[in-house]
């Protein structure tokens, strides 16, 4: 022993600096990560997809075929006062509904078929009563993700608003003195003809977080890769021998059987990949089962889960085997810390700043999350999210395996091994 009093550790300046630097990285990174993001969506916010949708069939008016529908959708588009902030879709309201069930669009504005009809019909209220108004109808689909539906529906209602009040100016000016003649009421509507009302054009189970339970599926999905993989790792290396295990008071430790860090991986690897079938089950059981998560199409949920938690936690067993000790933090920061702002689920991409938008390429919790979404919300339509998430998580897999391999291989070459062979251990054959 060397009768140094164990807390004569703490005045070793190094053990500071070198966690001091560890732990105030990580608190900043992940500050900027998280913050960055989402302190700012709408400066941020750079073509939100938003549909419209003009099915006005417009009305005589003087012998004249008039459709304001057009000219609202027209105004719309040429507008400068969103500047790039909406990329408005024309379509109809078949490809709407597509586009809808698809999560291609956070929203959209629908000016309905007797739109033309209703407004003129302002203009010859000379009978007492109110006129009826024309509606502009707003939908918001918060399947795309609230925030982004949020984002979309104000700019939809404003411009619906808008629209409404160049309609009134144009009908004031059309109108001239025979307005005179209209009732105080339509006289008020005509300045401002529609009405705005808001609807839900891809309506969820109430059983969908409002549209959050697959961003939060596939962050259990990542979890359940990344902290297993840490436990696999440690247990592996006791398994080999290369490491105490300590429970509770007991450490308890295993004969060397030397490995290389190749086949160190391989056996990690071959581990995980197992003990994701069950991962997989579980998690999906907990959800739909013991929780009430509205689900379809129950057998693919399960084999997506089963492939991400099996290709989270094999990049993660990469990242720790090239790494080494700092590899769990680099694993914190790549799966959790660069993932959660970029997952898409939240905050959109299109309101993220343009280094996240990067990130999101390839950040693989928005991969999965896409893919989820698709499952859960889409009728697992290939085209919802669901093609990418399968390629970017094979691509992910393909990744790990040559960059783990790879790096690993050249240790091994190098004799970089984890116990040099001149150390004199005990090396034994495991008990069976």
């Amino acid at each position: 022993m060397s009768g140094i009093h164990p807390f004569r550790v703490l005045r070793a300046k190094p053990l500071w600096i070198a966690n001091g630097v560890i732990t105030g990285v990580l608190a900043l990174l992940f500050t900027v990560f998280y913050v960055g993001a989402n302190v700012d969506p709408v400066d941020h916010m750079k073509n939100l997809p938003v549909g419209l949708v003009n099915a006005d069939k417009g009305a005589a008016v003087g012998g004249k075929q008039v459709n304001l529908g057009a000219q609202i959708s027209e105004s719309i588009t040429k507008s400068t006062v969103s500047g790039d902030k909406i990329d408005w879709k024309v379509m109809d309201e078949k490809q709407l509904t597509e586009e809808l069930g698809k999560g291609k669009l956070y929203g959209a504005l629908v000016v309905p078929a007797d739109f033309t009809f209703s407004t003129v019909a302002l203009t010859g209220a000379a009978t007492a009563g109110t006129p009826a108004r024309p509606t502009l109808t707003v939908l918001t689909n918060q399947s795309a993700g609230s925030v982004g539906s949020g984002l979309a529906r104000t700019a939809t209602t404003q411009a619906a608003e808008s629209a409404s009040l160049q309609v009134g100016r144009e009908l004031t000016a059309q109108g001239g003195s025979g307005q005179a003649k209209l009732p105080a009421a339509a006289r008020l509507l005509l300045a401002d003809p529609a009405a705005v009302t808001v609807k839900d054009g891809h309506p969820l189970d109430s059983h969908s977080g409002l549209g959050l339970t697959a961003f939060y599926y596939a962050l259990v999905l990542v979890v359940c890769g990344m902290l297993s993989a840490n436990v696999i790792s440690g247990q592996v290396d006791h398994a080999l021998g290369y490491t105490h295990n300590d429970m509770g008071p007991l450490r308890l430790h295993r004969p060397l059987i030397r490995a290389t860090r190749v086949q160190t991986l391989a056996i990690s690897g071959t581990l995980m990949a197992g003990l994701s079938l069950l991962m997989g089950t579980l998690v999906m059981a907990g959800a739909v089962g013991l929780m009430g998560m509205d689900a379809s199409h129950l057998p693919l949920l399960w084999l997506y889960s089963v492939c991400a938690i099996a290709v989270t936690g094999i990049g993660a067993l990469t990242l720790l085997a090239v790494f080494g000790t700092p590899g769990m933090l680099v694993v914190t920061l790549v799966f959790i810390g660069m993932a959660v702002p970029t997952a898409n689920a939240t905050t959109p991409l299109q309101a993220l700043p343009g280094f996240y938008r990067f990130l999101a390429e390839f950040e693989p919790l928005r991969q999965i999350t896409g893919g989820i979404r698709a499952i859960l919300y889409y009728d697992a339509q290939a085209d919802a999210g669901l093609t990418r998430g399968w390629v970017m998580m094979a691509a992910g897999l393909v990744a790990a395996a040559l960059f783990g391999f790879g790096v690993l291989g050249w240790y091994d070459r190098k004799g970089l091994h984890r116990i040099p062979a001149e150390t004199k251990l005990e090396t034994t054959a495991a008990p069976a």
